[in-house]
């Protein structure tokens, strides 16, 4: 496995593990941490929200305490006690615990490991590059370091991004995962969406209601979730048991907790279900103002269900008739493949686009060049036997003064 070799070098890892809704990442972090506590140090990860905290949590110690004595997982959030911080940090800095996992809480000035081996980021688009770096130097030497994505993104454009890291991709399903059927729901056609969720919640199943996107701030946002949960509690499911998760509420690991005790039906979010989140009794993902969303957001929802045997459905709810908005929603219906659906949108929207902002300095050229992965594999080996062998380009005149003016001119990343 590519991060065991790393790992097994004198050089710190840099690796980017690139893999669809569900493939199995946290499984290979729990791995590398497992290696890093064989060799006497601890690890670290980081995720974005709470809730994928929480789960990672259960996760690590479901993987790791059994099967490896003295390894002991903590948890370390902002919502925690002081004391019981307080109780985390001294364990991290004293080396009684092995593994912590958290969120943006880790990066405190306060937190110190005595012998951090790994430092783990998930969802790594999350965090900027300070972030990331302020993670990474809370050991005393510069630990191995392995970012984790479930925004599959084409193996090309992430050469082009993430370029000074190297890239694994799992590019499979763990076995029995059974295909989510996803199809788009025209405005008029909504009282069918609300029957298709009461079918399955009478057959004993659970149903997401994801509601628009708004460009506002959170507290809009969290009012316009509150909106849609009264509407739909009051004329659309009166009879069920609702729940409601945005980016404000307090007490989101208790509602979290409620539905995955099957104590509610229904639960209507923002998009902080966006990722991690693991129900598998889950069987209906419905999606209002579904045009609102990016594709790989949208593929990011479709991943919070079919994770039990069970079939499951994808229903896009949109108001936008025109041909193409619909042509867009269309293509989830017929990808499956997370990978296979960003170089669509890649191909639909430019290779710029994806990248943000026109501006990288890139040539058509150079644009083209990314469409050819084994030619950019080349290059990069090419570029790779140079720096070994003539770190500081004293041979290579031409090459020193281009990529200065290169510099200059761009970054990529």
């Amino acid at each position: 496995m590519d991060a065991f070799k790393d790992m097994e070098k004198t050089v710190p890892m840099n690796r980017l593990l690139n893999g669809d809704v569900g493939s199995g990442k946290t499984a290979v972090a729990a791995a590398c941490a497992a290696m890093t506590h064989a060799a006497g140090l601890q690890s670290v990860v980081m995720a974005p929200t709470e809730i994928l905290a929480r789960q990672h949590l259960r996760r690590f110690r479901s993987y790791l305490e059994d099967s490896f004595p003295g390894l002991i997982v903590e948890l370390l959030v902002s919502s925690q006690t002081a004391a019981e911080r307080r109780r985390v940090r001294a364990a991290a800095a004293s080396g009684h615990c092995a593994l912590v996992v958290g969120t943006h809480a880790l990066i405190e000035d306060d937190v110190e490991f005595v012998n951090l081996g790994l430092a783990v980021v998930d969802e790594q688009h999350r965090f900027g590059t300070r972030q990331r770096e302020l993670l990474r130097a809370k050991g005393l030497g510069r630990p191995h370091f392995l970012a984790m994505t479930a925004t599959p993104i084409p193996r090309t454009l992430a050469l082009a991004l993430y370029g000074e890291m190297t890239t694994s991709v799992i590019d499979e399903m763990p076995p029995g995962r059974t295909p989510v059927e996803t199809e788009v729901v025209a405005a008029d056609n909504r009282q069918r969406a609300y029957e298709l969720v009461r079918a399955e919640v009478a057959a004993g199943h659970q149903a997401f209601v994801i509601c628009p996107l708004i460009e506002e701030s959170e507290a809009v946002v969290a009012r316009s979730a509150t909106a849609e949960f009264e509407r739909l509690k009051k004329d659309v499911f009166p009879d069920l048991r609702l729940g409601l998760i945005h980016g404000r509420l307090k007490e989101k690991e208790a509602v979290m907790q409620s539905f995955v005790a099957g104590e509610i039906q229904v639960l209507v979010a923002t998009a902080v279900v966006e990722v991690g989140v693991d129900v598998s009794n889950a069987t209906v993902m419905m999606i209002e103002g579904a045009e609102r969303f990016g594709l790989a957001q949208l593929h990011q929802f479709r991943g919070r269900v079919g994770r039990g045997a069970a079939a499951s459905r994808c229903l896009l709810l949109t108001d936008d008739p025109s041909e193409a908005g619909l042509g867009r929603l269309e293509l989830l219906t017929r990808i499956r493949d997370g990978f296979k659906l960003a170089q669509e949108d890649m191909r639909i929207r430019g290779m710029g686009e994806l990248m943000g902002p026109r501006q990288h300095g890139m040539s058509d050229i150079a644009m083209d060049a990314l469409l050819q992965p084994e030619l950019l594999s080349e290059v990069r080996q090419e570029a790779e036997r140079i720096l070994e062998s003539d770190p500081g380009f004293e041979h290579h005149s031409l090459l020193k003064s281009s990529v200065a003016r290169r510099l200059e001119m761009t970054s990529i990343s």
